[in-house]
């Protein structure tokens, strides 16, 4: 098992910056990905952004690229989400996600943290 907390979500404005955090823990040793998603309201959730936990490789969407960081910290078993440039519909709940090494699918999520963007 793998639990995730993330934090620092909140409210700004257009064109306003966050960065969202997701602390791991548990059996880290398990895992291979840690992903961020998002869910607006009435729509699905969505990838936003992913990182390798060994490698520190990276993939973003199409929709965040330029403007969101996805990077990792293991001594502290926390992957960040920096948002730069947000705008009203980069509000969402947003997600951490754990894929681990046995499955190819994101297996423990978090709870979710509400980023508001307000134009």
């Amino acid at each position: 098992q793998v639990q995730l907390v993330e934090s620092g979500g909140g409210s700004v404005q257009a064109g306003g910056s966050l960065r969202l955090s997701c602390v791991a823990s548990g059996r880290i040793f398990s895992i291979s990905r840690v992903g961020w998603f998002r869910q607006a309201p009435g729509k699905e959730r969505e990838f936003v952004a992913a990182i390798t936990w060994s490698g520190g490789m990276t993939s973003y969407a199409d929709s965040v690229k330029g403007r969101f960081t996805v990077s990792g910290d293991k001594a502290r078993n926390t992957v960040y989400l920096q948002m730069n440039n947000l705008n009203p519909e980069d509000t969402a709940v947003y997600y951490c996600a754990v894929r681990p090494l046995t499955v190819s699918r994101y297996d423990y999520w978090g709870q979710g943290t509400q980023v508001t963007v307000s134009s």
